[in-house]
């Protein structure tokens, strides 16, 4: 299944950056994560907890951050596990200045599912991925704003 899109964050793009690297901010913004133990630089176990529609369960596994070019771009992998089946999903992010000191972030990437999330039909998924993505924006600008107060 293909992830895309496109979102603007009020903040210059070195703030957003350093945001998305910062594990104790990673955590609070990503979508359902209740625990993120760094395992080294750049690499996290994870555990997660979803419940969108019929996704519903615990998720286990990893969350790392790769192919880093400094406040340019990085690609989130993300590997987890449930009863329901298994996620990994690879996003490369872009992030590129805009006017007023914001940033553009313009994600792509692809998710590969099995057991009952590949089951379930890419109109469902797609729905869920993209309620996440939206959670992890929001949740992203609503710390953006917080920082900046």
């Amino acid at each position: 299944m293909k992830i895309s899109g496109t979102r603007q964050i009020g903040a210059p793009r070195s703030e957003v950056w350093k945001m998305l690297l910062d594990p104790v901010i990673l955590e609070k913004v990503t979508p359902g994560i209740k625990k993120l133990e760094s395992q080294g630089i750049d690499n996290y176990n994870a555990v997660s907890s979803i419940g969108i529609g019929p996704v519903r369960g615990v998720f286990e596994g990893t969350l790392s951050v790769k192919e880093k070019v400094q406040e340019e771009s990085c690609v989130l992998v993300v590997d987890q596990k449930s009863k329901m089946g298994n996620v990994i999903a690879e996003i490369r992010m872009l992030f590129m200045p805009s006017e007023g000191g914001k940033t553009q972030v313009e994600y792509t990437g692809e998710a590969k599912m099995s057991g009952t999330l590949a089951r379930m039909g890419q109109r469902i998924m797609s729905g869920v991925v993209s309620t996440l993505s939206k959670q992890f924006f929001e949740a992203l600008e609503k710390e953006v704003e917080e920082q900046t107060i």
